[in-house]
């Protein structure tokens, strides 16, 4: 269950402009939605069905939208603009996190004591909540329950739902900065790659890629 690979700091999101990190986010969600849309014959039958009806293309478009956030330089963006770039960040993140765990899905659905230890199960109808509509504290707590994330990844996971829940709030709360976005951005790509190296796939030649062609 949640096959590990560890990832290589191979092209470190750290010293690439951050230009190029959203370009790779786009490519690698791009080739991700591209296979796992259509991943019947080789998903079993009840991640298959989950994975097709999924809106995988959205993940495409929002990491598109991250190139809408980026300032020079970075802390120019306004209070507005800085909120919705945490809640176009945010929703990436939880796209990737249900990804994860719509492809393994039977495991999922067998895990009913971590499930209910992280509030992922429906008490009254006595049943695992689908995956694809966990919020996002719940995904967290699951993740975090399963070590599925590594420790930087959940830490700025956990601070993007605090970010961008400063969309509902009509009181002060802390929103960050534009530099700390795009540190955060960054951590997405690894995040991205990490879930990516989890997922299995027949051959080598099918693991899709964040560069080249989409």
């Amino acid at each position: 269950m949640w096959m590990h690979v560890a990832v290589s700091s191979k092209n470190s999101a750290d010293n690439m402009p951050i230009e190029e990190v959203i370009d790779r986010i786009e490519t690698l969600n791009h080739n991700l939605a591209h296979f796992w849309r259509t991943s019947s014959g080789w998903a079993p039958v009840e991640a298959a069905g989950l994975l097709s009806k999924s809106r995988l293309d959205w993940q495409i478009s929002l990491s598109n939208s991250l190139r809408i956030w980026v300032r020079q330089p970075p802390d120019a963006l306004s209070a507005g603009e800085l909120i919705l770039a945490w809640v176009n960040l945010g929703s990436l993140m939880e796209g990737t996190m249900k990804l994860l765990l719509s492809v393994y899905y039977k495991d999922y659905l067998a895990d009913i004591e971590g499930l209910k230890a992280s509030r992922a199960f429906d008490n009254k109808k006595q049943a695992p909540k689908p995956p694809d509509t966990l919020p996002f504290d719940i995904l967290l707590s699951y993740f975090k329950s399963k070590d599925l994330l590594d420790a930087e990844s959940q830490e700025v996971a956990t601070l993007t739902q605090q970010r961008r829940n400063a969309v509902h709030a009509f009181k002060d709360r802390p929103i960050g900065s534009g530099t700390e976005f795009q540190k955060v951005v960054r951590n997405y790509l690894k995040m991205l790659r990490d879930v990516n190296l989890r997922l299995p796939y027949p051959e080598q030649q099918y693991i899709p890629q964040e560069t080249g062609k989409r």
